[in-house]
């Protein structure tokens, strides 16, 4: 069945991705993708420090791929490693340092002011993290940091906000980390940009001196023709009386 595939190919999916957390844990593992092309099936890992997932003459990776051919039984597995650009604003890197700070026995504030501080430097617009266990003392215990803004329900949080999980196993019990964030990039659908009124101001147009005197010959022209036309008016009328006064005389 259908179904029955998808249930599988998710399972081997989570499974390669624990595996490679795992293996990759001091390379600041940042998550994976897979992709299925026809020669095979290409896996890129996303880490901070890229150059420990290679080792040494590219021992790692060749033993990482490996592994993926006969556990995983992926079909000729081809690994492409890349560098995360930006570490903070990757929440499964952010909640492994988490992690690594409180084994240290940092205090579990300090620790999650100091990581929104960092991510929120980075340019996030909003940052969560919730540290859940024994941090008080010997009764369960939720603390909950946030700064900025992110969402927590419906499309634009499945869509943008990243969240990563890391477990940080201390004397008292195991501590689980949890960091939300939302990327710089993330536009929410409710967001207005309000645009200042730019003003136009109207081309004045500068006449140039000789262009002012050639039309006022022109002008000066046309009413000297105008002039003529009215004096030979004047002077058919003139005619024309003179006409009629003929011929009441003569009748």
């Amino acid at each position: 069945m259908i179904e029955k595939d998808f249930v599988t190919e998710g399972l081997r999916r989570t499974r390669i991705d624990e595996y490679l957390e795992k293996e990759l844990e001091r390379a600041g593992y940042g998550g994976m993708e897979i992709q299925v092309t026809p020669l095979g099936t290409m896996v890129i890992v996303y880490a901070e420090r890229p150059g420990m997932v290679i080792g040494r003459g590219g021992k790692t990776v060749r033993a990482i791929t490996q592994s993926l051919k006969t556990k995983f039984d992926l079909d000729n597995p081809q690994v492409e490693v890349k560098e995360v650009a930006v570490p903070e604003l990757n929440a499964r890197i952010m909640a492994s340092k988490i992690a690594n700070m409180l084994q240290r026995g940092m205090h579990f504030r300090r620790v999650a002011y100091s990581t929104i501080r960092k991510i929120m430097g980075a340019g996030a617009q909003g940052v969560e993290v919730t540290i859940s266990g024994k941090i008080r003392g010997s009764r369960s215990a939720v603390a909950k940091f946030t700064e900025g803004y992110i969402k927590k329900c419906g499309e634009p949080a499945t869509r943008f906000v990243t969240e990563g999980f890391a477990t940080a196993p201390l004397k008292p019990g195991v501590l689980g980390i949890v960091v939300r964030i939302m990327p710089p990039e993330a536009t929410l659908p409710d967001k207005v940009d309000i645009i200042a009124p730019v003003e136009v101001e109207e081309p004045v147009v500068e006449a140039a001196e000789e262009d002012v005197e050639e039309i006022e010959e022109e002008v000066t022209e046309e009413i000297e023709e105008v002039e003529e036309d009215l004096e030979e008016l004047e002077e058919e009328l003139e005619d024309l009386e003179e006409l009629e006064a003929a011929e009441e005389d003569v009748e």
